[in-house]
């Protein structure tokens, strides 16, 4: 059985590149550019001595040769090719067509051999090597290239492109057995354009293809883009001796070698890769596009999360073993025996580490639902929704009169206070607030290997949702007493950040309300106590609603006046609109509550917009929310001056407001306590608001 690492001892001593981050990485590389650079070496000294370039005319040895160049080379395409149509990569398969293209050409240089098959030498013998390095070459230089939309369209028009190279490589026959140029007569001379041409072309397109997929080895390192660089520099090497060697001399013989070096460089990295593997599933990924590489990124994550959702399953159900899964998506990525081993023990890792994950989420997000204005209900409906993904079937019951029904039998709380109790394949764990147990927690009783810890995680989930049903009480008893004598903003406020009770104020803008009842001293005189109280409680039972149902604060209460606040704590950019539409509903609700009783009192209010100090006044002992300033002291004044049933603005708010109100100016006006005058408007009427409230 392959498996898909083995120990250092193990390895092939002649890795085609060592990996990223090796020591030794600097040293493999001067041995690979020293490996390129002997050839070149070798061809300079046997053209520079003559004598040196010997001559040896062997036409079988020649044959043998190059078609072994074109086997590798043939090989090596078509298990590109393949990867390339499985990928559905247009990189993949241009780099299979340089290969291709270049066993195709080499063949016919083969069988273009003189003494071998053929009588002599023709022009289709010199020329086969140069045209299809030079054909193979571009290949090589396009796919080098970022390709963009055109890569969809090299994929959808592959058939007619190797079409397209096979009917070249038939015409080349077809005029070679007709004996029609170029391919018949006398070899062209080596200095002529057509052996320099193609040889200068394959040349320049190797050797930029090499550096543009070297700078891609640089960014992200690996064997084949190493092994492809060596390729095509040795092809580029190649077609230089081709043209500047002498037929049958050392010089010449010396391309033939290097053609055989570099289509077998890319072969032994695949095969030493497919060692290392197991597999020759991915061994052309890291030549492929980036597109491409993203797309199987997510099919292995997309493989791996079936695999993960059935170990998953298989836990909560109790189901066979999901090794037919397993054997899937090894046959499915062509995945070795070790390889498969390996994925299916990282399945079972990651699904036990992220079922944990998800039970600690449930725990932090059950945490996160008790909140100020979640309702008990409430708060175990979203609790259950946020833990049953996460710990399986789960049902909450809370307790009454000591009684606690789950199952359709009801359970003494009695029972549970020392602590879980098993019953009918369920385990049942208290849920205790301030001491007694207040509710139950049922789940199916935890079994396998994995018992101990589900145990350890469903006490952990008890706990906190105990700790949270505690939480989700406390706030209703504060919240209930709160909202009896705190406005519910400031009441929302303290609950939810209890810092902002805190001694201190900010200066901000607000439209300050002020109402009292005109006469109510005299109406006091002439009823008794408990009366007062019952109509006191009667109009602020309207004034209220109509405060805090257009978002007003209501600061405090001085017998039979109010001052209320907007834009204070919660922020309201309409506040000096949501004033005066709160005193008309005020108005006419108390008009409609007075109707029918005569002699009882009506408010007059005054509203007015401006800066003022907003916050907690008084004592450590002692406090309250409230506001002062200037604005705040113009609209009692305000309220001096109005009218029963009027509502009377000042300057400020009617600016604000513009044409949204209609008002009967009151002209400017002397203030008791303040120097200069005030103009003041009584309010007629407001357009409603565009939108909603």
């Amino acid at each position: 059985m392959r498996v898909a690492e083995r120990p250092l001892a193990q390895r092939p001593r002649h890795l085609p590149a060592a990996p990223p981050g090796s020591g030794r990485q600097p040293v493999r590389v001067l041995v690979w550019v020293l490996h390129l650079g002997f050839p070149l070496a070798g061809l300079w000294l046997l053209l520079a001595q003559p004598e040196l370039d010997a001559r040896w005319q062997h036409g079988f040895s020649h044959l043998a040769l190059v078609l072994a160049v074109a086997l590798t080379s043939m090989a090596v395409g078509g298990v590109m090719g393949r990867a390339a149509g499985r990928r559905g990569d247009a990189r993949l398969f241009l780099v299979s067509l340089s290969f291709l293209t270049s066993a195709g050409f080499l063949g016919l240089h083969a069988l273009a051999t003189p003494g071998a098959l053929a009588e002599g030498v023709n022009a289709g013998f010199d020329l086969a090597q140069p045209v299809g390095l030079a054909i193979a070459g571009v290949f090589a230089l396009v796919s080098s290239w970022p390709l963009g939309p055109a890569a969809a369209a090299l994929i959808q028009g592959r058939a007619r492109l190797q079409s397209a190279v096979i009917a070249l490589l038939v015409g080349w026959v077809l005029l070679a057995v007709l004996d029609l140029p170029p391919v018949a007569g006398p070899p062209p001379d080596p200095d002529s354009l057509a052996m320099i041409g193609p040889a200068g072309l394959s040349i320049a397109a190797f050797t930029v293809a090499a550096g543009r997929y070297w700078a891609l080895h640089r960014r992200r390192p690996a064997v084949m883009l190493l092994s492809l660089v060596t390729a095509f520099t040795l092809l580029a090497e190649a077609a230089l001796a081709a043209v500047a060697g002498e037929r049958w001399h050392l010089s010449w013989w010396e391309w033939h070698l290097l053609l055989l070096a570099g289509f077998g460089f890319v072969a032994y990295s695949a095969h030493v890769q497919y060692r290392r593997e197991g597999s020759a599933a991915g061994l052309f990924d890291s030549i492929t596009l980036a597109e491409t590489r993203r797309l199987v990124r997510h099919e292995y994550e997309a493989a791996l999360e079936q695999l993960v959702g059935a170990l998953e399953e298989q836990e909560r159900s109790g189901a066979p073993a999901t090794a037919p899964v397993a054997a899937r998506v090894a046959a499915r990525f062509d995945l070795s025996e070790g390889q498969a081993a390996v994925l299916d023990r990282a399945g079972a890792a990651l699904a036990a580490e992220r079922g944990l994950s998800r039970r600690l989420g449930a725990l932090v997000g059950i945490g996160e639902q008790t909140r100020i204005r979640t309702g008990e209900a409430e708060f175990l409906a979203a609790a259950l929704a946020r833990a049953r993904p996460a710990y399986g079937s789960l049902e909450v019951a809370t307790a009454d009169n000591g009684l606690v029904r789950v199952g359709g039998r009801e359970h003494e709380t009695a029972a549970l206070a020392a602590g879980p109790v098993s019953w009918a394949g369920r385990v049942l764990w208290p849920l205790t607030v301030r001491g007694q147990v207040a509710g139950v927690l049922a789940a199916p009783a935890p079994a396998g290997p994995s018992m101990a810890r589900d145990r350890a995680m469903l006490d952990t989930l008890a706990s906190q949702l105990s700790i949270s049903l505690e939480n989700v009480r406390l706030y209703a008893e504060l919240t209930t007493l709160f909202r009896q004598y705190l406005s519910p903003d400031v009441a929302a406020a303290l609950l939810a950040d209890p810092g902002q009770a805190a001694l201190g104020g900010s200066m901000m803008e607000v439209t300050a309300l002020f109402a009292d009842l005109r006469g109510f001293t005299t109406f006091s005189e002439q009823v008794s106590p408990s009366t007062i109280v019952d109509v006191l409680n009667r109009y602020h039972s309207v004034a209220v609603p109509a405060v805090l149902g257009n978002g007003g604060t209501v600061v405090q209460f001085v017998g039979d006046a109010l001052l209320a606040l907007f834009n204070a704590p919660a922020r309201q950019p309409d506040h000096p609109r949501r004033a005066v539409r709160a005193a008309l509903d005020l108005q006419r609700g108390v008009a409609e509550l007075a109707a029918g009783q005569p002699g009882w009192p009506q408010f007059r209010v005054g509203i007015n917009t401006g800066p003022a100090l907003v916050g907690n006044i008084g004592s450590e002992q002692l406090r309250g929310f409230n506001a002062m300033g200037d604005a705040v002291n113009v609209a009692a004044r305000l309220q001096n001056l109005a009218e029963p049933g009027q509502v009377v603005i000042g300057a400020a708010t009617r600016v604000v407001l513009g044409a949204a109100v209609t008002v009967e100016p009151l002209g400017d006006l002397a203030l008791k306590g303040r120097t200069g005058t005030t103009t003041a408007y009584v309010v007629t009427g407001l357009q409603p608001a565009v939108g909603p409230r």
